[in-house]
C-alpha cells in the first residue's frame, strides 16, 4: 500500500482572518513539507486545485514542478485536476513536463472538483457539468495514448492530425479518476479501467463499499484485469505523538473549516462528541498516534475490500510545524507499522 499526503495550499490564518501577506512564506513552507515527505519515505504528495481566496493552488502544475526539482523519489500528483475547467491539451503538456523534470514521478488525478467557481471563471455553463467532464476526459485519455490525434467534440475546437508534445517519460502516463459519491462516476472509472481515488470527507468508510463494488464490477465487465482496478482513499488525517495531542491540534481548525463550508452547503459543524465518533474505528477521519493511525488505515482498506493507496488531508489550518511533525511520524513510524501489520 502507498501512503501519501495531499494539500490545498491553504492561505495562512490569524483566527478567522486570512493573512495574504504571508502567502510567499506559505508556499515556501509547503515546498519544505514536500521535501520532508520525500526524505522520510512517503510515497505520494498531491496538490489540489481551487479558485478561492483561502487557497493558493490555482496553478498546481507550477507548484508540482518546483517540488519536482527539489525531490528525488516521491510521486507528485494532482488532487484533483479540475478537468472541466481546463484544456486537456494543456493539462497533458503541463504534467508531461513535470514527468520529465521529475524523471518519471508525475501523475494526474482527474476530477470535477468539489467547488464550482471555475465554471463562471472560465466561461462554462453548470448545466453541462457532467457532459463537459466526460468529453474532456475522453480527449485527455486519447492524448495520453496517441502522439498524433484527430478528435472532435462539443466544448472544444476540433483537432485534425495534431501532434501533442512533449511526451512524458512514463508509458502509459498514470491517470486516476477522482470521485466523490455518485455511482455514475465509479462506474465510469471501472469501464475505462482507470485507478480510482475516492474522497471520503465524512461518515463511515464502509458506506462507500457498494460504490467501490460497482467500480470493480464495471471494470470486470469491460474486460479490465483486477490489477488495473486500483482503489485509493483521500481523507482527513493527522498523526501526533498521542491521541490526545492529535485531537487537541486537529479538532479546533477542522471544526472551523467544516463550519465555514457548512454555511455554503448546509452542513452542521461537528461537536466534539460527533468528532469523537468520526475518529473511531468506522469513521473516516484518521488521526491519533502512529499505531492507531496505522491500524485505522488498514481498517479503511478492509472496509472497502482492499485499497492500494491512502492519502492524508491535514491542511485544515494546522501550523507548518504541526504538519512537519505529522509528516515525519508518517514516514518514520506509520509506514513501517503498516508494512509490519500487513
Amino acid at each position: 500500500m502507498e501512503i501519501g499526503v495531499d494539500t490545498f495550499a491553504a492561505v495562512p490564518r490569524q483566527g478567522e482572518k486570512l493573512r495574504h501577506d504571508g502567502n510567499a512564506q506559505a508556499l515556501a513552507e509547503l515546498l519544505q513539507r514536500i521535501e520532508l515527505a520525500d526524505k522520510v519515505g512517503i510515497d505520494v504528495f498531491g496538490m489540489g486545485e481551487h479558485y478561492r481566496k483561502e487557497f493558493l493552488d490555482s496553478a498546481p502544475a507550477i507548484i508540482l514542478a518546483a517540488a519536482a526539482a527539489r525531490t528525488q523519489r516521491i510521486k507528485l500528483r494532482s488532487a484533483v485536476t479540475v478537468l472541466s475547467a481546463a484544456d486537456p491539451v494543456r493539462v497533458f503538456q503541463n504534467f508531461a513536463t513535470i514527468d520529465l523534470i521529475s524523471n518519471g514521478r508525475a501523475e494526474i488525478v482527474a476530477g470535477r472538483g468539489s467547488f464550482i467557481e471555475s465554471f463562471p471563471l472560465f466561461g462554462f455553463d453548470l448545466k453541462d457539468y457532467d457532459a463537459i467532464f466526460a468529453e474532456k476526459l475522453d480527449l485527455l485519455l486519447k492524448i495520453r495514448d496517441q502522439e498524433v490525434i484527430s478528435w472532435s467534440g462539443k466544448f472544444r475546437p476540433t483537432l485534425q492530425q495534431q501532434a501533442i508534445y512533449p511526451r512524458p517519460l512514463q508509458k502509459p502516463f498514470p491517470i486516476w479518476l477522482g470521485v466523490g459519491g455518485t455511482p455514475e462516476s465509479f462506474m465510469r472509472a471501472g469501464k475505462l479501467g482507470l485507478p480510482l481515488m475516492v474522497a471520503i470527507i465524512g461518515g463511515e468508510t464502509r458506506r462507500f463499499k457498494p460504490l467501490v463494488d460497482l467500480y470493480r464490477q464495471a471494470g470486470a465487465a469491460a474486460g479490465h484485469e483486477p490489477k488495473k482496478l486500483q482503489v485509493g482513499v483521500h481523507s482527513f488525517g493527522y498523526v501526533a505523538n498521542t491521541m490526545e495531542e492529535a485531537i487537541n491540534d486537529f479538532y479546533p481548525p477542522y471544526a472551523q473549516v467544516i463550519a465555514k463550508m457548512g454555511k455554503e452547503r448546509g452542513w452542521v459543524a461537528p461537536s466534539l462528541d460527533q468528532f469523537q465518533g468520526q475518529i473511531g474505528e468506522r469513521g473516516s477521519i484518521t488521526i491519533g498516534d502512529p499505531e492507531i493511525v496505522a491500524k485505522k488505515i488498514l481498517a479503511h482498506s478492509e472496509a472497502l475490500g482492499g485499497i492500494t493507496r491512502f492519502s492524508f488531508q491535514m491542511d485544515v489550518g494546522l501550523s507548518h510545524e504541526q504538519m512537519m511533525q505529522s509528516i515525519e511520524l508518517i514516514g518514520s513510524k506509520v509506514i513501517p507499522l503498516i508494512k509490519e501489520l500487513m
